[in-house]
């Protein structure tokens, strides 16, 4: 979901708010850009993140960057963000997910990454190469998600192929009633047996994703 309709949902239903629906804390719009070599084989993915406004302003305040909040940067803090979010700490995925049929993907870390702020809201730009390349003719599939659901990622725009033309990349996107009712089942529980909301949140990043799917060849 974009995380403009989100905000929205939890403005209208202000006073109103189950625990599914304080979460997420962090919105971001996502997109998609799946590269392939002179060879025709899967190189990696383009991943673009666009920060919401609100947590774009905190992150910006905790760096000391625009102190006097016009939206924009100079040059000099501009370099100063460079790489804000490409520390990651051990372990972490990315929130980037690739399969194929059943099978997971593995990536590399960042490459290549680009950073801005702009009218107030940050954004950033990294690559990210197969480790476990799929086979493009049997299609694979790009998935965008925290598995805490901490924070909510929506593919916005056109995912990209770049390096063939006879691969497609289209959007599908799950079953958000289906998932909104597991998610509550699934607090239901955790409170019914004395749990805490955020410490006992349940991972369910991954039914509220949504899905590149990549084809190539002919159908």
């Amino acid at each position: 979901m974009h995380y403009l309709a989100a905000t929205l949902l939890m403005i209208m239903t202000a006073g109103h708010l189950s625990p599914a629906q304080a979460h997420p804390h962090i919105f971001v719009d996502a997109s998609v850009e799946v590269v392939f070599d002179a060879d025709g084989a899967a190189k990696g993915v383009w991943i673009s993140w666009a920060y919401d406004p609100f947590f774009s302003m905190l992150l910006v305040s905790d760096l000391g960057l625009d102190p006097d909040f016009t939206g924009e940067i100079t040059e000099d803090e501009r370099a100063t963000l460079d790489g804000f979010d490409m520390n990651w700490i051990e372990g972490y995925h990315g929130d980037t997910h690739v399969t194929q049929g059943e099978i997971a993907l593995a990536l590399t870390g960042p490459v290549e990454w680009e950073s801005d702020y702009r009218e107030g809201q940050l954004f950033s730009r990294h690559f990210r190469q197969f480790i476990d390349q799929p086979d493009p003719e049997q299609g694979f599939v790009v998935a965008v998600y925290d598995p805490t659901y901490y924070t909510s990622y929506g593919i916005v725009g056109t995912p990209h192929v770049s390096g063939r033309e006879d691969c497609v990349a289209r959007i599908f996107e799950p079953d958000w009633e289906a998932a909104g009712a597991q998610l509550e089942a699934a607090l239901d529980e955790i409170l019914g047996a004395g749990g805490d909301f955020e410490a006992d949140f349940p991972a369910v990043g991954a039914l509220f994703a949504e899905e590149v799917r990549v084809s190539c060849g002919a159908p």
